[in-house]
């Protein structure tokens, strides 16, 4: 049973044989089918189907020689909305079955983002009919949420707000300076990271932590696309789970400078979202490469 189909308004589905009936009905009424040869001359399989508005499941296989499609996993899916990274993207498979990977390298989070490859059959096209790697490429993140918090924003005036772009759009800079060998840039981001952990240190004495962090995007966990995320509330849509009836709320959240779409269950959600608002919680991150033309 997968972890986090609980986000997508699946909850109450702990029985094999109901799970085995939902995996059916993807199968045989999906919304989108997708096909493709793999470097084994396999042909893989993969259908998706939406139970809710831009949430739903997704099955995948292979077929064998009189055309019958054998199941190998599952996975549930949010599709993102917006460009989140216009960074290069680098992509392996997983170890144990034919998924994937991805990895973006982004100067906004300053880590390298590590997501589950949602859209593989497209890559799998464009990696055996040696169109990689490819320019122009673009990469929508998206995330299953199975605990959430809301809190209320931190107060800042214009000249704040317009302070801290300021500062951002100078870090960014010194990152990708740093990234091509600048010694100096270097040396201006370890003074940076000192004097801002100088100035925490003394204000957590008196101030509550969430006071003085507005945001942040870290690693969580032993899952390398596992996150612990603080980001800013920009759009909140509550969608219903067709099948159960499960209220899920999709959120559109601002981390870090990155724009991407979480789902959670309404259950999960501790407060109420409103734009503006905070949400801080642990992620499953998901990516969709964003090919410039159709493979």
């Amino acid at each position: 049973m997968h972890k986090y189909l609980r986000a997508i308004g699946f909850s109450t589905l702990t029985e094999k044989t109901r799970l085995k009936d939902v995996l059916t009905d993807t199968i045989m009424n999906s919304d989108e089918r997708n096909y493709t040869t793999n470097e084994e001359k396999i042909m893989l399989g993969e259908f998706c189907k939406d139970f809710a508005d831009g949430v739903g499941i997704a099955v995948c296989g292979e077929f064998d020689e009189e055309d019958k499609f054998i199941y190998e996993f599952y996975f549930p899916y949010l599709r993102g909305t917006g460009i989140t990274a216009t960074e290069d993207v680098s992509v392996e498979r997983h170890l144990e079955k034919e998924s994937y990977a991805g990895v973006c390298d982004s100067t906004k989070v300053g880590v390298c983002l590590i997501f589950y490859l949602r859209n593989r059959i497209p890559y799998i096209k464009a990696l055996t009919t040696d169109q990689l790697p490819m320019k122009g490429t673009t990469v929508t993140l998206s995330a299953l949420s199975l605990g959430g918090t809301v809190l209320i924003p931190l107060q800042k005036d214009e000249e704040q707000q317009d302070l801290l772009r300021k500062r951002s759009n100078t870090r960014t800079r010194l990152l990708e300076e740093a990234r091509k060998g600048s010694e100096k840039a270097m040396e201006t981001l370890a003074l940076e990271d000192m004097d801002t952990y100088t100035s925490i240190s003394n204000r957590i004495q008196k101030e509550d932590v969430l006071s003085i962090v507005d945001t942040y995007f870290m690693p969580y966990g032993v899952e390398s696309d596992v996150y612990s995320i603080l980001g800013e509330i920009t759009d909140v849509k509550l969608v219903t789970n067709h099948v159960t009836g499960e209220k899920v709320y999709i959120l559109g959240i601002c981390c870090n400078e990155l724009t991407f779409d979480v789902c959670i269950n309404i259950i999960d959600l501790l407060g109420e979202p409103q734009i503006g608002r905070r949400f801080k919680g642990s992620i499953w991150l998901q990516g969709y490469i964003n090919f410039p033309e159709e493979i």
